[in-house]
């Protein structure tokens, strides 16, 4: 038996979120059995935890949409005991039981082997949230970035966080936007050279052009203030959007499209061809600063996990929460 945060709903709809020992046969069908050791905590599995189950698509269920661990069994020959892993996306978490277990079984092809430079805590310090950041950092280089500040939107949350830290260390001046005042210090830290309050880019403007500001963009907020930020970018920027936390609409025009050339590059973390995510994970070990890294962390156990759910749907957390199941 081991331990797990276990998320049930009852007759009457109502979901509930406890610690609760369960046995390995109770587990999903798979071809890897992981020793997990460390999870996050992401906005989908606030979701997941929260009243109404969110994005759950099977009860009883086990949230956590990544982990990291060490591999107990495997019936793949690509896997075997003792190799250190990392998994993110494939819909763990939602539709397969994630994360919040101290033994989790998953198919091989979600794995990848955790690259050199990195032990699983930090795996999962960067966790999905860093490894979108990433994707949308080489997104970015991919259709190259022009000269000028990049724009990181929700700068303070997880993937925000991760791609200031990112691009700074990749020599690039970075505009930090921040609804909370109080982590200015916290984006410096990471490398920001400009903050921007939330506010001026909330502004509503029925002007589709501004001045021309951004040479790049990481949007982690969408809604309203990507709109409003395709009419800053430079000619031929791109903008990798990551995030729905502003709203799935885009009330925008096709003008910075048509007489910019702007960029909207869309990226999915979920299910990236295996290069793509093996390419992204060796970029993160080699490019993101560790000691900024650890500056991001918050430490919590299973136990923390339905207030921290909760927390994350209300913005109240910032930088990256680390989830050790076996303290």
């Amino acid at each position: 038996m081991f331990n797990a945060l276990v998320v049930d709903k009852n007759e009457d709809g109502k979901t509930s979120a406890a610690v609760q020992q369960i046995g390995e046969d109770q587990l999903p069908a798979g071809d890897v059995t992981v020793a997990v050791e460390y999870s996050t905590v992401n906005y989908k599995d606030g979701l997941c935890i929260g009243p109404g189950g969110g994005l759950v698509r099977n009860y009883p269920h086990v949230p956590g949409i990544d982990l990291a661990g060490t591999v107990e069994s495997s019936s793949d020959d690509r896997y075997k005991a003792g190799d250190k892993v990392v998994l993110t996306g494939w819909r763990v978490g939602e539709a397969h039981w994630g994360g919040y277990s101290q033994k989790a079984r998953v198919k091989a092809d979600w794995l990848v082997p955790l690259p050199a430079g990195l032990d699983t805590r930090q795996a999962m310090a960067v966790g999905t949230a860093g490894f979108t950041a990433m994707l949308a950092v080489m997104a970015l280089e991919d259709h190259g970035i022009k000269d000028g500040p990049v724009l990181v939107t929700g700068a303070a949350g997880g993937v925000g966080s991760v791609a200031t830290a990112i691009l700074a260390n990749l020599g690039h001046e970075v505009a930090g936007v921040t609804g909370r005042p109080e982590t200015a210090d916290y984006l410096t830290s990471l490398g920001a050279t400009q903050i921007v309050a939330r506010d001026e880019l909330n502004e509503t403007t029925k002007r589709p052009l501004e001045a021309e500001t951004w040479g790049g963009c990481v949007d982690a907020v969408g809604g309203e203030m990507l709109a409003r930020v395709l009419g800053q970018m430079k000619y031929g920027a791109s903008v990798s959007a990551v995030g729905l936390a502003g709203g799935a609409g885009l009330p925008a025009t096709v003008i910075p499209f048509l007489l910019r050339g702007v960029n909207l590059l869309g990226i999915d973390s979920v299910m990236q061809p295996y290069d793509n995510r093996v390419r992204a994970w060796a970029r993160i070990a080699k490019d993101l600063p560790m000691d900024k890294l650890d500056a991001m962390v918050q430490p919590a156990v299973l136990s923390d996990l339905p207030q921290l759910g909760s927390d994350i749907l209300k913005g109240q957390v910032k930088g990256r929460v680390v989830v050790d199941v076996n303290a």
